[in-house]
């Protein structure tokens, strides 16, 4: 099996012209594209990083300078949301001490999360010692975002963030969830609470969230974190070594990773999606998924009915 990040042979670009496709919300087109955080008006570029599996097995390792050129490579090229969570390992101590090691702490949109429920309840004590463990893992004075974590009690820990908020310690809050069988309480939670943010899991082979969580998102002006876009079936051995299809490149796809990350951010409510990553070309290759040509609607449902066809599929 070839690498993810196997390129386009020459031929398929050859002769072939770029669609007119959609780049609403893009900046520069050789830059990231970025969209707005509909509660504040601010921009983030849709690439970000995400810390869990291999960035998180990297940062319980004692080598972790692959981990500080990851970070470096994100801050490069203009991406800044990190996301984390206490629960994954040491991910969030170790970039925030990476982050102050290469003088980035300040450029990056700190994402992280709480939750100490145990038994569907949570200890207040225990959820602020946990936010401000929190604080002194990333080293700094305000957190641009945190979520409660999958659900966990929101009725005690999303109080606790607003209260952060309102403190200004804590710019944005949300609530996340990467269980379907927990979609109906965030959905009841997205209607009843002022979010800033929701983070879900969502993926060319993992769509569940478009029925109701993404337009309900849409209507309420929340800004929306994509997790896990490489997908739930392991999207890179389902396509094995296959080429791209030769329509790829009217989104300038070059690899399977570009391939995926498009059709994620191609959805216009999705504000910025996580990919985690311990390689620096990995994370390169990620960033090319956030800039030129997004497809529509209709060549992100061919995109779609091209994966659901493969074996493991639906």
């Amino acid at each position: 099996m070839l690498d993810r990040r196997m390129l386009l042979t020459g031929s398929l670009a050859a002769g072939l012209g770029l669609t007119a496709l959609s780049r609403a919300q893009s900046s520069a087109l050789d830059g990231l594209m970025m969209r707005t955080i509909a509660s504040s008006g601010e921009q983030l570029p849709v690439i970000g990083l995400g810390s869990s599996a291999t960035f998180s097995s990297a940062a319980g390792s004692r080598d972790v300078e692959g981990l500080k050129e990851v970070l470096r490579t994100m801050a490069q090229s203009g991406a800044k949301v990190f996301d984390t969570a206490p629960g994954y390992g040491a991910s969030e101590e170790v970039a925030g001490r990476l982050a102050r090691e290469l003088g980035i702490s300040k450029r990056i949109f700190w994402a992280t999360k709480v939750n100490v429920a145990r038994g569907g309840h949570a200890d207040p004590a225990a959820a602020r010692a946990q936010i401000e463990q929190s604080f002194k893992h990333l080293g700094v004075e305000k957190i641009d975002l945190i979520q409660v974590h999958n659900m966990g009690d929101v009725a005690t820990q999303l109080p606790i963030l607003k209260d952060l908020k309102r403190q200004g310690r804590v710019r944005y809050i949300g609530v996340t969830t990467t269980f379907p069988s927990q979609y109906r309480g965030l959905i009841q939670t997205m209607q009843r609470e002022p979010l800033d943010f929701i983070g879900v899991n969502y993926a060319i082979d993992d769509r569940a969230v478009e029925r109701e969580i993404l337009p309900l998102a849409q209507k309420r002006r929340m800004a929306v974190l994509a997790y896990a876009p490489f997908g739930r079936t392991s999207l890179f051995r389902r396509v094995g070594d296959r080429p791209l299809p030769v329509w790829a490149i009217e989104i300038e796809a070059r690899t399977w990773a570009q391939f995926f990350l498009k059709w994620v951010i191609g959805h216009p409510t999705i504000t910025t999606v996580t990919p985690a990553t311990s390689s620096a070309d990995h994370m390169q290759d990620n960033l090319a998924g956030g800039r030129g040509p997004l497809p529509d609607a209709a060549l992100r449902a061919r995109m779609a009915a091209f994966i659901d066809a493969l074996p493991g599929g639906r």
